[in-house]
């Protein structure tokens, strides 16, 4: 083929793609995300000057320890409420992932009261211990925002998300500035981020009420099958996924816990400042695009469609979407973040400009991750993490005890992210490839 003819050709997909429902809405998800992103990055300025490392340091400690408890809140099943067909399982999920979440927060609460001293010793976040209880609320708060996040999925209620994720982004930034000018300090930046969770969920459950008032009346929404044997039904998502999301937040959370323990608290903040301003472009688009392309992967496989042509394409797309943001920071990342947020933070934009690679392939992984639970590949996802997990913390140690930097372990810790991204992808793809070869072979 000649390359006006593959011009042409490219240019004809790209259109159709775009003028497609999946691309409506994945840009009215984003939109909120968008909004909610703007908000954030128009106070960071602010709030960055308002708090100076040390307190972004010490909300990034907890917020560590946050993100690997929150995979056990529900178990995992708030993900499958998407998968059933019929809406009153689904509902049965709901129910049960809102009792789960009430047992595993009180069972949180009793064992950081036993045990919480040990817990911050044993990690070296010593410097969060008064703020434990707060982890038990935490969760709770997250497994409540994740159940009526996936329901409103389900139900393609988007423009419930985008509203939401706004004015929870503009209330939360707010009180962070306004409380900062007169108690600066990092308990400050801890209650709110916890508050703001309650928020988002508390948004999010009054629009899914909405939507739900104008459904079917409440008796045709009874599970019709049993919890337990609903349970047992989606056990995969407690046997295998929970675990995968826990050591992949394990993995992720060791950066900021390392760094804190071996270079103190401002190390912990340049790294969490970096993640944070990075993540954007991942949570603007790559969440929007997960959010869509779940329920859209679920129906593709109901119907028997070709599977590995939507990943390509949708990959393919968060690609072109993020090598111009991500790689922006490649370049210029301690300049960037000197002139936004000030000259004490030029070391983040250090840490940015190798974590932007990470954070890129990630990005792209998306529409592969979602994939997953669609094909049932939950245990080889769990064995994948629990392999990644080792080499990450590998890199990490080498940085800190043989480098004793923390920009190699930095950058050591990147870099495997990036390998170990594409292989995710990579893997995916072969496996839908040879299930669907099998299929038309058979």
């Amino acid at each position: 083929m000649n390359r006006p003819a593959i011009t042409t050709t490219l240019r004809r997909e790209t259109g159709r793609i775009w003028r497609s429902r999946f691309a409506r809405n994945v840009a009215m998800v984003a939109s909120g995300t968008a909004g909610a992103q703007a908000i954030t990055m128009a106070f960071a300025p602010i709030i960055t000057r308002i708090y100076g490392p040390e307190a972004f340091g010490l909300l990034g400690t907890f917020m560590a320890i946050v993100a690997v408890a929150v995979p056990l809140a529900a178990l995992a099943y708030p993900i499958a409420i998407v998968l059933p067909k019929d809406d009153r399982d689904a509902i049965g999920l709901v129910r049960l992932s809102a009792i789960l979440s009430v047992a595993i927060a009180l069972f949180a609460a009793a064992l950081l009261v036993i045990s919480g001293d040990w817990l911050t010793v044993t990690l070296g976040a010593e410097s969060v211990s008064r703020y434990l209880l707060l982890i038990p609320v935490a969760m709770l708060f997250a497994a409540w925002q994740q159940i009526v996040t996936q329901w409103l999925i389900r139900k393609k209620e988007f423009g419930v998300i985008a509203r939401a994720a706004i004015a929870q982004s503009l209330i939360l930034n707010s009180a962070k500035s306004g409380i900062g000018w007169l108690h600066p300090v990092g308990a400050v930046l801890i209650v709110l981020s916890t508050l703001g969770q309650a928020l988002y969920a508390g948004l999010l459950f009054f629009g899914a009420r909405r939507r739900y008032q104008r459904s079917d009346d409440l008796e045709r929404h009874d599970p019709r099958t049993p919890l337990r044997e609903l349970a047992y039904r989606h056990r995969d998502f407690p046997l295998y996924r929970a675990p995968q999301i826990f050591i992949n937040a394990a993995s992720q959370s060791l950066p900021v816990l390392m760094l804190a323990a071996f270079f103190g608290p401002a190390a912990a903040g340049f790294y969490t400042l970096g993640t944070m301003v990075m993540g954007m472009p991942s949570t603007l688009v790559g969440k929007a695009v997960n959010d869509v392309f779940y329920p859209r992967i679920t129906e593709a496989a109901h119907n028997g469609e070709n599977l590995t042509r939507h990943i390509v394409r949708a990959t393919g797309a968060m690609f072109a979407i993020g090598v111009v943001p991500f790689g922006l920071v490649v370049v210029f990342g301690p300049m960037l973040f000197s002139f936004v947020f000030g000259s004490d933070w030029a070391m983040a934009g250090e840490y940015a400009r190798w974590l932007a690679l990470w954070l890129l392939a990630g990005f792209i992984n998306r529409p592969s991750v979602a994939t997953i639970p669609v094909l049932s590949l939950q245990r080889g996802f769990l064995l994948y993490e629990l392999a990644s997990v080792i080499v990450r913390v590998s890199a990490i140690v080498l940085g800190v005890l043989l480098f004793q930097s923390d920009v190699v372990a930095v950058t050591l810790f990147a870099v495997v992210g990036v390998v170990l991204n594409l292989f995710l992808i990579a893997w995916v793809l072969r496996t839908v490839y040879g299930l669907e070869n099998g299929r038309l072979h058979g």
